[in-house]
Parts: C-alpha cells; sequence; structure tokens
C-alpha cells in the first residue's frame, strides 16, 4: 500500500512539474511558427504524391519540452477540393500524416518516427532538418481525380496538441507558445492523363521517415 502511494504522489509531482513548463520560462514574443514552401504533387507510381518543405521555428520552451522527455506530434494536413458552381466546394479528398519528435536521455539522441518506423539523430536541428522536407506523401490514388479538371490543393502542418497529455492540453490551449500551425499552402492543381514515371524510386517520407498511409 505504501509503495502504491509513493507511486501516485511521484506520479502527480511529475505532472505538476511537466504543467509549471508551458508556463513558465522565456516571454511569449519569441518567434515561434511553421511556413510552407515549394508544395506540389507530382505523378508517382500508385497515384499522386505531395512533396513540400516547412519552415519550422522552435522557441526555447519547445525545445526545454523535447529536452525533458515530452514528446511533440507535428501533423501535415492536405485536403483537395473541386468548386461547385450550384453548391459548396466539393471535398475530394483528406488527408493526415503525424510524425512524432522525441528526445531520449538514455541515448542522447532525438527522434522523429512516423508510425512504427523512426530514425534518430545526434542533435534537435538535424532532426528537425528532416522533419521539414516532406518527400514522396501518397494522398490522392489513380482514378480519385479527372484529367484536364481544376482542384484546390491545401497543405499544412501544425503541432498536434490533443496527443499530448491531458495535463498539458489544459495549460497549453491558453499559452501561444504551444499554439504553433502554419497557414494553408493552396495552388491550383489540374492533372494531365496518368503516366506511371519510367523508374519510379521510393523516397522515405519526410526524407528518412516512411510513409505511414
Amino acid at each position: 500500500m505504501t509503495d502504491f502511494i509513493m507511486r501516485y504522489w511521484r506520479k502527480l509531482l511529475s505532472c505538476c512539474l511537466l504543467g509549471l513548463l508551458l508556463v513558465s520560462g522565456p516571454a511569449s514574443s519569441l518567434a515561434v511558427d511553421i511556413s510552407v514552401r515549394n508544395p506540389t504533387l507530382s505523378p508517382g507510381e500508385e497515384g499522386y504524391v505531395l512533396s513540400a518543405d516547412f519552415n519550422i521555428n522552435l522557441n526555447a520552451r519547445l525545445d526545454d519540452a523535447i529536452a525533458r522527455g515530452v514528446t511533440l506530434y507535428f501533423v501535415v494536413d492536405f485536403e483537395l477540393t473541386r468548386a461547385r458552381w450550384y453548391w459548396l466546394d466539393e471535398q475530394v479528398i483528406s488527408r493526415n500524416q503525424t510524425f512524432q519528435l522525441s528526445y531520449h536521455a538514455l541515448t542522447r539522441q532525438y527522434r522523429l518516427s512516423s508510425g512504427a518506423l523512426h530514425q534518430s539523430f545526434a542533435s534537435l536541428d538535424d532532426a528537425q532538418r528532416i522533419l521539414s522536407r516532406l518527400r514522396n506523401w501518397l494522398v490522392l490514388e489513380r482514378g480519385a481525380v479527372r484529367p484536364g479538371e481544376s482542384y484546390q490543393a491545401a497543405v499544412r502542418m501544425r503541432l498536434d496538441l490533443s496527443q499530448m497529455p491531458k495535463t498539458f492540453q489544459v495549460n497549453a490551449l491558453a499559452n501561444r507558445d504551444w499554439n504553433l500551425s502554419s497557414d494553408w499552402a493552396r495552388w491550383i492543381f489540374t492533372p494531365a492523363e496518368f503516366v506511371v514515371p519510367a523508374a519510379p524510386a521510393a523516397v522515405p517520407v519526410p526524407a528518412a521517415v516512411a510513409d505511414n498511409r
């Protein structure tokens, strides 16, 4: 019984310390944002694949949270819509993919994961560099769009607080440093007749983390 009480109080103290991490530290005026660059859809072996670059700026508070063992969940959202003159735009497809960024104190390495696949890095900058390069994510299967018809594609990246511990969710919602999301990057996509590339190559997403479809 005594051991149970001690474990309970240790867990409670740990949650309190993690909660304080959200409301302490550098002022929220420090730069912390995400932006999207060069989003493209191109034909792949099984359909159209999405590639994009992200500028990810984390402030000292988020860096400190990762160093203390807090896992950050970054989600990439993709949407494809088609305009309709007689009604609201039709949503053709909506997909998302989650990447987990964490630090492991025993190995002193940062880890970037997507599903069951992961890669380790010696520094946060190295892990962040790979996270910022989304490559060859299959978002549209063959036949999902009509050749010659115009669609609006959109992509963004955001920090998903809903996957974090409840203690963080309650405090982070009121703290602007944790409300991290890019604007939607939108562009017009007009597919041609689908042609499979002559020499398709499987490229991990992002860069060194395989696609978790």
